[in-house]
């Protein structure tokens, strides 16, 4: 990933995205913002006891790096596998409280389908040959649910995307160094344990690789940031490192 920075706001993007005109993207950094204690400073994230008005502003600023005139979409995520196609038609109405979803869709301009994160997988989703945007939030929960397939399968089914034209980034979140459970065998499949690297640690990055793959994405249109969340939680928010903590964003939108 590309280190890049607007207004004291820090944020990265991959190169294989930005090579593409009419598509912005990136992740934000935890730095930049105003937000005091353990969300210092960029928390994008209203429900976790972080200062309203904090966040808000926050998210004003991370507006103003996207160029202003967007508008911010987010969801109530919740580590499960549900998909949210935003329409022209209910685009006005959304709260984003009620948009209980880990995924969302879209093929409007000037929407910023926003992930909010600290130790999941924020995975950008992008189709140049019809124009279709995704955002995944895919924690340990969400990837054996396989939201990551489930959204490319919703892109063809909803858009007419084909995934040999998709382009995917899988941005910062846990590695495989510090993805540790040690009582996987009562919470991850058995189905999953060929993803352990050693007794306890699982490679979630390389799951979601396959599962993309498993649905047609070609390999190399695949991008992994391999940074990991715990290990640089100077840069970003850290659930493993911090337990409570803030969440910064991963963005993409169509212009």
């Amino acid at each position: 990933m590309v280190l890049k920075s607007f207004d004291g706001l820090a944020y990265y993007q991959f190169p294989h995205l930005d090579r593409y005109g009419g598509v912005v993207h990136g992740v934000f950094t935890r730095k930049g913002g105003v937000s005091q204690g353990p969300y210092e400073s960029l928390n994008v994230a209203i429900h976790n006891g972080d200062r309203v008005e904090d966040v808000r502003e926050n998210r004003r600023r991370m507006t103003e790096a996207l160029g202003g005139d967007v508008r911010l979409v987010c969801c109530s995520q919740v580590h499960g596998d549900g998909v949210h196609v935003l329409s022209r038609q209910d685009i006005d109405s959304l709260d984003e409280r009620r948009i209980i979803a880990d995924a969302l869709i879209t093929d409007i301009p000037g929407i910023v389908l926003v992930i909010q994160v600290a130790d999941c997988q924020p995975v950008l989703l992008f189709d140049p040959k019809i124009r279709v945007i995704a955002n995944v939030h895919s924690g340990w929960r969400g990837s054996i649910a396989n939201i990551v397939g489930k959204t490319v399968r919703v892109m063809q089914e909803r858009f007419g995307s084909k995934a040999e034209h998709i382009r995917a980034g899988i941005g910062p979140s846990l590695g495989p160094c510090c993805a540790e459970f040690i009582h996987y065998r009562t919470e991850i499949p058995e189905t999953f344990w060929s993803y352990r690297i050693d007794e306890t640690h699982f490679d979630f990055w390389r799951l979601t690789r396959d599962q993309l793959m498993a649905e047609g994405v070609l390999e190399d249109h695949i991008e992994d940031s391999g940074m990991c969340t715990r290990c640089c939680s100077d840069l970003f928010f850290s659930y493993r490192r911090q337990k409570v903590t803030g969440r910064f964003a991963a963005v993409i939108l169509l212009r």
